[in-house]
């Protein structure tokens, strides 16, 4: 499903003129609109990852989240959640989700040289519209109070392979 949202008409123009419009045929027929124990495993996993989404001018915007292992929450095997924290203050996410809810999630694990892309439709909630969301997102210990929860409903992921992932490790990886 996940070739299904990403191929449009000028990718599989680009995939034949460059000779792998072959490659692809029956290669990605595994469903992966539900997240298994794998890809749950590897969320929790994460401290932080990329989301992009578009503006209604048809601008690509890339932001960074980050936070402690596991903030982003694996709700149910099609749902994810994240409380939106204070940052920079511009909202640009905010305001292109508002107007268009589709959004691309990259999360990577650098020192095992794993990536996986997720395909999302997001919903930014006000705190206790959900009481349990809320809840499942609010870290007491965390020094920032969040805004909002980010609800993402999932379309499709994918796992990417490892070439070209140059490893890379925190602080406390290096120590042990």
């Amino acid at each position: 499903h996940f070739l299904e949202v990403a191929v449009t008409p000028s990718v599989r123009a680009a995939q034949k003129a460059m000779g792998a419009d072959q490659i692809w045929l029956g290669r990605h027929d595994r469903p992966s609109d539900t997240l298994s124990e794998n890809e749950i495993a590897f969320i929790a996993e994460r401290d932080s990852f990329y989301m992009a989404s578009v503006s209604e001018t048809g601008w690509p915007y890339v932001q960074h989240r980050g936070g402690k292992v596991g903030f982003l929450k694996v709700v149910d095997q099609r749902t994810l959640a994240f409380g939106d924290y204070r940052g920079n203050r511009q909202y640009i996410s905010a305001g292109n989700l508002a107007a268009n809810d589709r959004a691309c999630l990259f999360l990577m694990d650098y020192v095992q040289r794993a990536r996986l892309k997720i395909y999302v439709h997001v919903e930014r909630v006000t705190l206790n519209t959900d009481p349990e969301l809320t809840e499942l997102v609010s870290d007491p210990t965390y020094k920032g109070r969040a805004e909002a929860v980010f609800r993402l409903r999932l379309e499709a992921y994918d796992w990417n392979c490892p070439q070209h992932i140059t490893p890379r490790y925190t602080e406390q990886q290096v120590e042990q």
